[in-house]
């Protein structure tokens, strides 16, 4: 495994599970994350035993968001037939996609910030698998999934779960307060195809388990997500889609919440009023 990530200050970097190094040193024609992606898709990614730096190791390094800038966020809801019982909904017959905007976005390790309780009083945390595009793509079949899509993520969901409550057309107010989505820091990019049914995701608050479920018990894999919505409209690099939850936390003030998607990476933030 492979992984792109940027430094607190914004500097690229490619990383191989032991180490960092600048992006520059390995691809000295790409000055950013979000210019490897096509790279990253195709599997030509540099190595970082080739690089013309020493690798530092992810402790010493302070990380930011992987890439400045993603594109389109996609969420899938109900896509764990056990959440959506949980939840008393109807399983969709199809993705049941929602936008969230650019402003929900908080760095790698949060914090996350409630909404004043005058606009929410029950916030939840879900932990996602995220597809990253890698190419600009229209009408892609599932087979194609890996040549388009750059890497994955763990990523942290929030939902303002009463505004949501008080009418489904809600959603999108309820999914868009700031820090409403903390992404983890790096990319991760496999080198060989991989088999995202065998890999299990974890929300996680307090160091306790609160829901785990495997991939393969998606009523929508991702291969068919990308495909469904590259089917509504042209998928671009740095387009995400969080794919869905095995179910979500309620979260207060002084809690730690943790995404852990297996083989992908983790990801946890502090959550403050």
């Amino acid at each position: 495994m492979k992984y792109l990530a940027r430094t607190a200050t914004g500097d690229p970097l490619l990383g191989d599970g032991e180490g960092y190094v600048p992006l520059g040193a390995v691809e000295p024609d790409l000055g950013s994350v979000r210019e490897a992606l096509p790279r990253a898709a195709a599997g030509t990614l540099g190595d970082v035993a080739d690089a013309s730096a020493v690798p530092i190791p992810a402790a010493d390094i302070s990380f930011g968001v992987p890439l400045e800038s993603f594109g389109k966020l996609w969420g899938i809801g109900l896509n764990y037939a056990e959440h959506a019982g949980d939840l008393d909904e109807q399983r969709p017959d199809e993705p049941a996609s929602f936008m969230k905007p650019s402003s929900v976005l908080t760095g790698p390790s949060g914090p996350i910030r409630l909404p004043p309780e005058s606009q929410s009083e029950r916030v939840t945390a879900e932990a996602e698998l995220a597809v990253v595009m890698g190419r600009t793509c229209r009408n892609v079949e599932e087979t194609a999934f890996e040549d388009v899509v750059a890497g994955f993520l763990p990523v942290i969901d929030m939902t303002a779960e009463d505004v949501l409550q008080r009418n489904p057309r809600f959603l999108t107010r309820a999914k868009s307060y700031d820090t409403f989505l903390v992404p983890g820091a790096a990319l991760a990019v496999p080198e060989e195809p991989l088999d995202l049914n065998t890999l299990s995701v974890q929300t996680e608050v307090n160091g306790e388990i609160e829901a785990e479920n495997e991939i393969r018990n998606m009523l929508f894999p991702p291969s068919e997500i990308v495909s469904f919505h590259s089917d509504v409209m042209t998928l671009e690099p740095g387009d995400l889609f969080s794919t869905g939850t095995p179910g979500a936390a309620h979260i207060e003030p002084g809690d730690e919440v943790r995404a852990v998607v297996e083989s992908i990476g983790t990801v946890e933030a502090p959550v403050t009023q």
